[in-house]
């Protein structure tokens, strides 16, 4: 049993009381409609201190047409992007975010610059899905990375610094229109969905303000009659998403990561009555041959020549068998968590063994979870 599996599954085995615990509103859903929207753009990077893109076609060619906009004349051949960089500009637009208002950007190059430490973005367009411009980017990049390159290549890189933001870097220019005051009814999305969780929300909803105010419609999406006058609206959706409700319990399931062997196994996993035998079978052959040297002896007149021949090699194989004790545990019906931990903390099982014995009393019938290999 690996350290980082001991800790996922005792930290599993603490929290198991909090599952029936109140959650509020705001924390497991969301009201459908109200959400960002991804913005995008290209531009350059300027004032980079030599780790730019150089002679990159692309940075060259963005150049040129950005001189180009005040009147000068110019053409790629005659331009160095040696502190220049070509980026993407990428961004969310807040809900209900207004023209003028301030909104960060990351900033992330996309030829060949080794760093974008002291750069300045210049004034670059933000478009949404739609293609329209919904916001303007500009201002001096904060760059967390460090990057060195010596005479000799060598180079020392510290984090990532061919990425950075613009704090407050770009100007909202369009709004994005939504229904929130105009709809007759407010749709919540559970961040889970679950049928228990949508009962339950919308037994909250009503019994504060009234029967036949929320409706679940399915596992994921409560119908919430809102008021009519949008001046209440948001009164009402500070009380509603504050309200608490008992979040359901998350379905039995057993979690496997096949890359990393982390097992996470959920409170609700049950085991009806198996038993399991685990043991390991380990052979171990050693080479030890033996090596005898050989010569050749030649008659020269009355002399007698000895030479080295090659030698004549013997295998020599040893071959050992390690088979532990066998070991065997019972499950009795109805076992939990704790007492699955347990029993196969027992017998010294690896995170590999545990996906062997969990994989095998999941074929068996006896594991009640879905197993979930990732």
């Amino acid at each position: 049993m690996t350290p980082l599996l001991r800790i996922a599954i005792t930290t599993l085995i603490l929290l198991l009381p909090s599952f029936a615990s109140a959650e509020r509103i705001k924390d497991i859903s969301s009201i459908a409609g109200v959400r960002g929207n991804q913005l995008i753009g290209y531009g350059i990077v300027v004032g980079l201190a030599g780790s730019g893109d150089g002679s990159t076609g692309l940075t060259l060619q963005s150049m040129e047409a950005m001189v180009s906009r005040f009147g000068i004349v110019t053409n790629a051949a005659g331009l160095n992007a040696k502190n220049a960089a070509a980026v993407m500009v990428t961004a969310e637009l807040p809900a209900f975010i207004k023209p003028g208002q301030k909104m960060d950007v990351t900033v992330s190059t996309v030829g060949g610059a080794k760093s974008l430490r002291g750069g300045t973005l210049l004034m670059t367009p933000l478009l949404g899905a739609d293609g329209e411009t919904y916001a303007i980017a500009q201002g001096n990049l904060v760059v967390g990375g460090l990057g060195v390159e010596g005479a000799d290549q060598s180079s020392l890189v510290v984090n990532i610094p061919t990425t950075g933001r613009v704090l407050g870097g770009a100007t909202v220019e369009k709004m994005v229109e939504t229904s929130f005051l105009e709809t007759e009814n407010l749709i919540l999305n559970l961040n889970r969905g679950d049928f228990t969780g949508a009962h339950n929300m919308a037994e909250a909803i009503n019994e504060m303000f009234g029967a036949g105010v929320a409706v679940p419609l399915d596992s994921s999406s409560i119908r919430v009659r809102a008021p009519q006058d949008a001046s209440q609206r948001v009164s009402f959706v500070s009380l509603l998403e504050n309200l608490e409700v008992k979040d359901a319990e998350p379905p039995a399931r057993v979690i496997v990561n096949s890359r990393t062997g982390t097992i996470v196994i959920g409170g609700n996993v049950r085991v009806t009555p198996a038993a399991v035998t685990h043991g390991s079978l380990t052979v171990k052959v050693n080479e030890n041959p033996t090596v005898t040297p050989n010569s050749n002896v030649a008659m020269n007149g009355n002399q007698t020549v000895v030479t080295p021949a090659a030698p004549t090699v013997t295998p020599n194989s040893q071959i050992s068998v390690d088979q532990p004790n066998v070991r065997a545990f019972v499950f009795d019906a109805g076992v939990s968590l704790s007492s699955l931990v347990d029993a196969i903390n027992a017998v010294g099982a690896s995170a590999s063994d545990l996906v062997a014995i969990l994989d095998a009393l999941h074929e068996a019938g006896a594991l009640h979870a879905e197993l979930l290999v990732i």
